[in-house]
């Protein structure tokens, strides 16, 4: 059990949707030093069955009312992709942190948009890639930084299963719905192009960055064959590191993530699982220096909680900024505007020169 502190981030959470239920609501009454304040949806039915299960001090079917609250200091904003960013510059004008869902955005405008209404606001905005809190993934970053010397290449790659569904259900609390939900006006699934990059290629992407630092270009290929969308993407690093990223949707086979990192003293093999097990991935950290290797058992994988947890340290204390900021949200943008825009001329294209959305 986790011992809570005193002084605890009071959070608010906006949609009570399959994200809210699987991830934030949970994360925010496990935190150490956050509480569930408060909760807002715009079902009726829904916000009554979060409310019952979860407890929140307050519940609220209006954002601007919810924003309105003096007591509340934070939001995460668990919506359809397209609320991002208007729903998180509502919260910061209201003079609220946040933590915001990925991807913060689906254009380049859009994210410097938001860029520029934190700045204003002078609040913490978080992006919710999770995975930079996974432990194991956290010991290999920290191996990247102190001990690896120069790195030489990355190759990652993300695949999603076609039993992912099959797995996750056997694992996951059937999620509760509502036909009263507020849902974007068009079908975010329309453009599947679009729909999966956003998806799964941000959270490739932002590990890719996470080790390696700012990505300055890329060349992309994309092959649709049997129902199946595989996106090879050469990258360039702004340190000289070469780099390949894998995104593919569906294998038929496990869930397939993972990266290799091959630098001057030492090497970092990763096997990351379905987020929805809360498992940590496996890592092994090779040292050249005595030709040993070292595996982080990572005991905590409770990724949504840890991010949550790392917001409220430096919104509370002031403690250094671990998670994924805006900056980092839009430079994941143009990498996947680029890849997009790649795809489609078959040349190479530099991050800084994009424009648009995915």
């Amino acid at each position: 059990m986790i011992e809570k502190e005193n002084r605890r981030l009071r959070v608010g959470v906006l949609g009570c949707g399959p994200i809210a239920q699987f991830a934030h609501l949970e994360s925010c009454v496990k935190a150490r030093n956050a509480d569930l304040y408060a909760i807002c949806d715009a079902a009726p039915d829904l916000l009554a069955r979060m409310g019952a299960t979860y407890e929140p001090q307050k519940m609220f079917s209006d954002y601007d009312a919810m924003l309105s609250d003096p007591d509340l200091e934070a939001v995460i904003v668990a919506t359809s992709d397209a609320y991002h960013v208007p729903m998180s510059i509502k919260a910061l004008e209201a003079g609220k942190h946040v933590l915001c869902e990925k991807p913060i955005g689906v254009s380049v405008e859009e994210g410097q948009q938001l860029a520029d209404a934190v700045r204003l606001s002078g609040k913490i905005l978080q992006v919710g890639h999770m995975k930079r809190f996974d432990p194991a993934l956290q010991a290999a970053r920290d191996f990247v930084h102190n001990d690896i010397g120069q790195i030489f290449a990355l190759k990652a790659w993300y695949c999603d299963s076609t039993h992912r569904y099959t797995n996750t259900d056997a694992v996951q609390p059937l999620p509760i719905t509502s036909k009263l939900a507020r849902k974007p006006a068009g079908n975010p699934k329309a453009d599947l192009r679009q729909y999966f990059m956003l998806a799964h290629g941000s959270h490739l992407v932002d590990t890719a960055r996470f080790f390696c630092g700012d990505i300055v270009a890329v060349r992309a290929r994309l092959l649709e064959r049997a129902g199946a969308y595989c996106w090879f993407v050469e990258t360039e690093f702004a340190n000289g590191v070469l780099g390949h990223l894998d995104l593919t949707v569906a294998v038929r086979m496990d869930w397939h993530e993972g990266f290799q990192l091959y630098g001057e003293n030492g090497s970092v093999l990763a096997k990351t699982f379905n987020p929805w097990y809360f498992r940590s991935s496996e890592v092994e950290i090779f040292h050249e220096k005595d030709a040993t290797s070292r595996n982080p058992l990572g005991a905590d994988g409770h990724f949504f909680r840890r991010q949550l947890e790392g917001l409220a340290d430096t919104a509370l204390k002031g403690a250094p900024m671990r998670g994924a900021n805006v900056e980092d949200g839009i430079a994941s943008i143009r990498a996947m505007v680029a890849i997009a825009r790649s795809v489609e001329t078959g040349e190479r294209v530099e991050l800084a020169a994009v424009t648009g959305a995915v």
